[in-house]
């Protein structure tokens, strides 16, 4: 489908798997040009530009549900997957998201005004002696954008800090993030600790990070695996009960 907006255009060309061209294709079918615009604009970091576009989305009369999802959102897909495959780094990103920040900025007061309930609560953190958060902060982003009230734990979190952040916000869903290969097993260590205290069961554990695959995540006994920040979300939609299989490959559906 052809967007309004050219670069946007040439920004798909970075997108190869299928279902991932058909997933966001369809965050963008329908959706007016300022959509495109504002996506365009966040994906390559022009801050004062994505400032501009949402404050002027919001005066024209568009949703604050409706800019986050159609423009933030669907742009922090892109960066998702440009950087899960090498097309951007760490740089890229940082200003990424510090174009989505500059749009929350008025989205956030009118979402929280407008007090919605959370879809789900939500438990991230990259686990012990890993101090890599780049694709721990998007799916935090996409999460929190899609609903979810997420508590982030930050780098290095031991079981324990899991455990008793689990307890104490009564979530649902635990997240774990890992880059280094030496650090992968302590996901499965975070695991046992749950599984020992009594606390698995009832319990939805997803995994993600560069070296992670879902031979590994059934491994260490997780729920679900995703590979970017777009299956994190539709994942952690399932776990709570909303089914979006469509933006799934059925090898990572399980």
């Amino acid at each position: 489908m052809p967007f309004h907006n050219e670069g946007l255009n040439k920004e798909m060309e970075y997108i190869s798997r299928p279902f991932e061209v058909k997933h966001i294709t369809g965050l963008f079918e329908g959706t007016d040009p300022i959509m495109h615009d504002l996506a365009y604009n966040l994906i390559n970091g022009n801050h004062h530009e994505v400032d501009r576009l949402t404050k002027q989305a919001l005066d024209e009369g568009y949703g604050a549900n409706d800019i986050l999802d159609d423009g933030l959102i669907a742009g922090m897909a892109i960066v998702g997957i440009k950087f899960r495959d090498n097309f951007i780094f760490v740089p890229e990103v940082l200003v990424a998201a510090r174009a989505m920040k500059a749009g929350m900025a008025y989205i956030e007061p009118i979402l929280a005004a407008s007090g919605i309930e959370p879809i789900g609560t939500i438990i991230m953190g990259t686990v012990k002696g890993d101090l890599h958060d780049i694709g721990k902060n998007l799916c935090i982003m996409m999460l929190r954008g899609a609903g979810f009230n997420v508590h982030d734990l930050g780098v290095d979190t031991k079981p324990q800090e899991f455990i008793d952040a689990v307890m104490e916000h009564e979530a649902g869903v635990l997240g774990m993030s890992a880059l280094l290969t030496t650090t992968m097993p302590n996901m499965g260590k975070t695991i046992e600790a749950f599984e020992e205290m009594g606390l698995r069961e009832g319990l939805k554990v997803m995994v993600g990070g560069a070296p992670l695959s879902q031979e590994f995540a059934d491994d260490m006994g997780a729920d679900g695996y995703g590979e970017n920040a777009i299956e994190c979300v539709d994942i952690a939609k399932r776990f709570v009960g909303i089914e979006e299989p469509e933006s799934v490959p059925a090898e990572t559906s399980d």
